[in-house]
């Protein structure tokens, strides 16, 4: 009821509700307008859920990755608050936080002893300026018997 105008929209971060059966779920939500006028009366709201896992699940598979690639990576999307809320190898429950640290990056990758994690802050759609999500894409390294690397850190250049 607080949006200024009939262009305007709010929306939630993706979570279970209760009124849906614990459904995870894309929340979005506007004002209805006298006569469906930009700058008409409030008469009420419009409330529509999104059912998350088949969007997600499609967002999450689409990543074009070889067999090999698939086996050793994990593709999530992330909500601004680093918890997973979707998971290619579906290890992850709702909530669950990944331990992301892209500092004052839009997107990069860390190289860890054990794993590359590459990532990319989402853009939004034309004038959504979205929710500040990440992809995120961690590959296992193969077991090497070289010294374990360090932690490291690099920017990529825009795509």
């Amino acid at each position: 009821m607080r949006t200024a105008t009939g262009d305007d929209f709010t929306v939630a971060d993706i979570a279970r509700n209760t009124q849906l059966d614990e459904a995870a779920v894309a929340t979005y939500a506007t004002a209805i307008r006298e006569e469906g006028r930009f700058d008409g009366e409030l008469l009420g709201v419009l409330g529509i859920f999104f059912g998350w896992p088949p969007q997600a699940g499609t967002v999450v598979s689409g990543v074009g990755l070889s067999d090999e690639g698939r086996e050793t990576s994990r593709v999530m999307l992330l909500d601004a608050k680093h918890r997973i809320i979707a998971d290619s190898r579906s290890e992850a429950t709702l909530g669950e936080t990944y331990p992301l640290a892209p500092e004052a990056r839009k997107r990069g990758y860390d190289i860890y002893d054990d794993r590359i994690v590459a990532f990319a802050e989402t853009p939004g759609y034309e004038t959504y300026a979205g929710l500040g999500w990440y992809g995120v894409i961690e590959y296992r390294l193969k077991a090497s018997a070289g010294a374990p690397r360090r932690r490291e850190s690099a920017k990529l250049a825009a795509l």
